[in-house]
Parts: structure tokens; sequence; C-alpha cells
């Protein structure tokens, strides 16, 4: 007897919802993240559930939103979408937005695409030009706008609307992460002359402009991998941040028993204080603009 392969099951399942009418043309299906969870399945499974749908017609990739069913009257009129690098690019986003940059390869986004390998080479040479190009995608989703007429509440633009972009696609904070050897995208080197932009007219020197960019890039990134390592914990283990701390509790309090730490123990008794990554943001840049001005300061006089 023969065992059905696990995304074919999970195809049919998912397939018996739509004609069943659970799932209505429109709806978002389940995504691959959403299918490990609930069938207890690797991603790579996951996605060949959702490509043996895909090639049946039975579902599409809808841009920005997701793999949502498809109304039988539109695929009988529906022809597939020509290949482009535009269109690899987009499916190479969204698929490093849900799984991560390592589970990224030119054979998961062939299946994606319900494609070659082969036919994605014709338009994409290999890898690290296709992050190249999504990294250049992703800096040009949202304009910066015009430069404030005072360096400070410029910088502060720069910071925040940075982190929104590693907010948005967490995978980039490790594809821009080489300051020696940095992504060649039109769009992240747009940035760096805004922010140099904001300070040009400051009394710092070219060497000291530069460095300030760098400095609030670093920062900035920096907790954008934290976010992303914390984010890739919590799919590895299926437990959220609370979920962790109440687990390893008992470890951390045989840890303080075995030896003390009185100013620890002075700053987390009774709850005294909350951290999060959030927080961390909001005082790092403070601190740093603050940095800034005295650097400034120094410089006039």
């Amino acid at each position: 007897m023969t065992t059905e392969p696990p995304y074919l099951s999970i195809a049919a399942e998912i397939r018996g919802r739509i004609r069943t009418g659970v799932l209505a043309p429109g709806d978002r299906v389940p995504s691959t993240r959403a299918i490990t969870r609930e069938w207890g399945v690797a991603m790579a499974t996951a996605t060949k559930a959702l490509a043996a749908l895909r090639r049946e017609g039975l579902v599409r990739v809808e841009p920005g939103v997701g793999t949502v069913v498809v109304d039988p009257r539109q695929a009988r009129q529906a022809t597939a979408p020509a290949l482009t690098q535009a269109r690899i690019v987009r499916a190479a986003l969204e698929l490093a937005d849900s799984e991560g940059l390592n589970a990224l390869t030119m054979r998961r986004l062939a299946t994606v695409l319900d494609t070659s390998a082969m036919a994605l080479y014709r338009h994409v040479p290999g890898k690290g030009e296709l992050v190249r190009l999504m990294a250049d995608e992703a800096c040009g989703e949202v304009p910066l706008g015009p430069v404030p007429g005072h360096w400070r509440p410029g910088l502060e633009r720069a910071a925040r609307w940075l982190r929104e972009v590693y907010a948005r696609h967490r995978w980039m904070a490790q594809a821009m992460a080489s300051f020696t050897r940095p992504v060649a995208s039109p769009n992240a080197m747009a940035y760096t002359e805004w922010v140099l932009a904001v300070l040009w007219e400051t009394p710092l020197t070219s060497s000291q402009k530069l460095h300030t960019h760098l400095t609030l890039f670093a920062f900035v990134q920096g907790l954008a991998l934290a976010d992303d390592l914390e984010e890739q914990a919590r799919l590895d283990t299926g437990l959220s941040d609370g979920e962790w701390m109440e687990q390893n509790e008992p470890r951390f309090d045989a840890m303080q028993s075995g030896r003390p730490y009185p100013l620890l123990d002075a700053l987390t008794r009774d709850g005294g204080f909350e951290l999060s990554l959030e927080s961390l943001f909001e005082f790092g840049l403070r601190r740093t603009l603050d940095g800034v001005a005295a650097m400034i300061d120094e410089t006039s006089g």
C-alpha cells in the first residue's frame, strides 16, 4: 500500500474546504506558516501543498495579500502571468518575509512560481543578485520625503524609516549586514544621500558626517537583527516570549540562588522595569542623537 505524500493530503483538505464553500472565492487560504502550525509539517511541504493547488487553478498569489481562492468564472478566462524579473523579485520578497532568507533558494522559488529553476535563471543570474534586487525593492517601497530643515528631526526620521523597512522585511537585517561590502542598491544609496543631505549644513567634517550616518545605521540594524533572531526563536520553539520566560524561570531562579546578584536583583525586584526591543530603540535613538548634538556643539566651538 502506497502512502500519499503529506503535501498531497494537505492540498486535498484545503481543496475540500474550497469545494464545500468553507473557503469562498477571494478568501485567503492558510499560508505556509499557518500550514506548518496546523499540520505540523516543514515549510517545504507547505509550499508544495500550495503549489499543487495553484497548478489546479484553485488558488493564486495576490501581491500584498497572500494566496487566495480563485473565482471559477475568472479562472476560465485567466491566463498565467508572464514570468518577469519583477514578478520573480516580488515572489522572492513574499517567500523571505514569510519563511526567512535562509529558506529562499532558486528551487523553492521555482516551486512557488510553478516553473523551473532554469526559467528563473533566464531573468536572475543567482540568489546573490536576487537578494540585491529584493533589498532595492524593499528600500523603494516608501519614500523618505523632503529633507527637514534641522538635522535632528531628519536623523530621527531616517532611523524610524529604516526600522520600518526592517519591520516589514526582517530578512533585510541579514542582507544589509556588511559595512565593508554593502549591497549595491540604488534605493539604499539614495537613503545614504538623504541622510548626508540632513547633515550637510552642520559644521561636522565629511568623515564625521559619514560616521554619524553609519553609526545610526548600525544601531537600527543591530536591533533589527535581534528582532529577526527573536522571531526565528518563536517559530522554532512555538513559544511566545512570555511562555519562554515562564518555562525558563526555574533555571534563572536556580542561578540566582547559587550566587548573589544584588544589583540585578534590585533592578528586577517586584517587576521594577520592562524591557522590549521597542523601548530599547527609543532609548538608544534619543541617546545617539544627544551624542551627535554634543559633537556638533564641540565642532562649532
